[in-house]
């Protein structure tokens, strides 16, 4: 509770806020957009202005994303490499025997520099997962099929997961992100927001 009016208490008293965003695709993880015409957070709530998102992800991906002023949460969950689960539609069908590498950790040309990615947990989505229609949806081919696969990482690097699945020859069509560390995506709509406590 705040007592900031009680002179025997603090002047300042900080309220951290918490909130959990289905991100759609073609929205900015920022509230300042540089390039006219796209969206930005602040297109889909009217969030507090102190707040910003733990992390990113790119305009073209979808999923959980975090907001919260709270720094040590901030903190917490990028520096410690807390873990992310994304679910990925990929061009083709890859066998267990191709996604392997993945698990054992591959090498990324990154920056102009070599990076060797954490062994990443990585499964088959056997049955392809419910997930919302996007908009606009992916290239539909008749002829290429596709799949569905979970991958969990404990990295953030640049485009990382689509990086990996192109590296092992099966370039990702969609990307959607749906835990980090402990939150979920669950049921969660695109563009729909969840306050919530700690």
């Amino acid at each position: 509770m705040c007592r900031q009016m009680h002179p025997f208490f603090c002047v300042l008293c900080k309220m951290y806020r918490y909130y959990l965003l289905h991100k759609p695709f073609g929205v900015l993880s920022q509230f300042t957009t540089p390039v006219e015409g796209k969206k930005g957070l602040g297109s889909l709530f009217n969030f507090p202005k102190d707040v910003y998102p733990v992390g990113r992800l790119d305009e073209d991906s979808e999923g959980l994303l975090l907001l919260t002023n709270d720094p040590r949460l901030n903190a917490q969950l990028l520096g410690e490499g807390a873990e992310k689960t994304y679910w990925a539609q990929v061009e083709g069908s890859p066998s267990e025997a191709d996604l392997e590498p993945l698990r054992r950790g591959i090498t990324l040309r990154i920056n102009q520099k070599d990076h060797r990615t954490l062994p990443a947990q990585v499964e088959l989505l056997e049955p392809q997962p419910v997930v919302p229609e996007r908009n606009p949806p992916i290239r539909f081919r008749a002829s290429i099929p596709t799949t569905w696969i979970a991958l969990t990482i404990r990295e953030g690097k640049n485009r990382q997961v689509r990086r990996m699945t192109a590296a092992v020859g099966f370039p990702t069509l969609r990307l959607i992100r749906v835990k980090f560390a402990a939150y979920e995506l669950g049921q969660m709509q695109p563009g729909e927001v969840v306050e919530f406590d700690l």
